[in-house]
């Protein structure tokens, strides 16, 4: 028999509320939240692990949610009121399921590369608007991995899961110190593309992308660490013709990763 709760102080409903607000109880718990059927679907599919999945009857049916998991169902299902789905949704569309899902570890020993890799490095991006529109250009290139160097926000984060439709899940992902980031580029041979307003940068249409690359990108306002300049392979850099010298760190990674992958096809 399905667990049903309809009461908003239900203690599961403030676990959640607290997981999807508090980077700290996501860290303690090694928990986060998952919201909308297309993410839901995509974890699944990669094997994240499901603990607990919720769903508004009167948005969803429990036949829709077996064919979500291809009727394989190794977690438990809560059936909520729609007043207990409108306190624990942070969306405004409503599609009626929120699951509770283990973190995974995003070590850099974890990443399963190509032969010849194609890698995106992120240096300390704050925003999870962006952080999510980098994982929505890395799903789109099929890049082997994104590397986060210096995270300053919680990658499950739910504004992240969102603004990434998921791709979340699709990317493999990795975090480390520039350091410790480094020393695995250089381990594995692969060449160091450190996007940067520098004098010695190269116009990026004649840069070579064809081996094993890493395109690096800081942020907007401080772009990226001079140890990312001293250990790169070659500075590249994107014409401006107009006022401003410099775009959205999202927009500068997908123009770079697509000449990249425009050379390697």
């Amino acid at each position: 028999m399905i667990k049903k709760i309809t009461s908003v102080q239900n203690p599961i409903v403030k676990e959640i509320i607290h997981l999807q607000e508090k980077s700290r109880v996501r860290k303690n718990k090694g928990l986060f939240i998952i919201e909308g059927l297309r993410e839901i679907s995509l974890a699944v599919k990669v094997n994240f692990e499901i603990k607990t999945l919720l769903f508004c009857d009167e948005i969803i049916s429990l036949k829709d949610i077996k064919i979500l998991t291809n009727d394989i169902i190794s977690f438990e299902i809560i059936e909520i009121s729609k007043e207990v789905y409108q306190k624990i949704s942070h969306r405004k569309t409503t599609e009626g399921i929120i699951a509770i899902a283990l973190t995974k570890k995003l070590g850099l020993n974890k990443l399963n590369l190509s032969a010849n890799p194609l890698i995106l490095v992120a240096e300390a991006p704050e925003k999870p608007g962006n952080i999510g529109a980098l994982l929505r250009t890395a799903d789109a290139a099929n890049l082997d991995a994104v590397i986060i160097a210096n995270p300053k926000t919680d990658l499950y984060n739910p504004n992240i899961i969102r603004s990434s439709v998921g791709c979340i899940f699709t990317a493999q992902i990795a975090t480390g110190t520039t350091d410790e980031i480094l020393t695995f580029l250089n381990h594995n041979h692969i060449n160091i593309f450190a996007a940067a307003l520098d004098p010695e940068s190269k116009n990026y249409t004649q840069i070579n992308f064809k081996g094993s690359s890493a395109i690096v990108v800081g942020t907007e306002a401080t772009g990226l660490n001079d140890v990312w300049l001293e250990s790169s392979t070659n500075k590249i850099i994107i014409p401006m013709e107009g006022e401003i010298d410099s775009l959205n760190v999202s927009v500068s990674a997908a123009i770079l990763i697509f000449e990249a992958k425009r050379q390697r096809n």
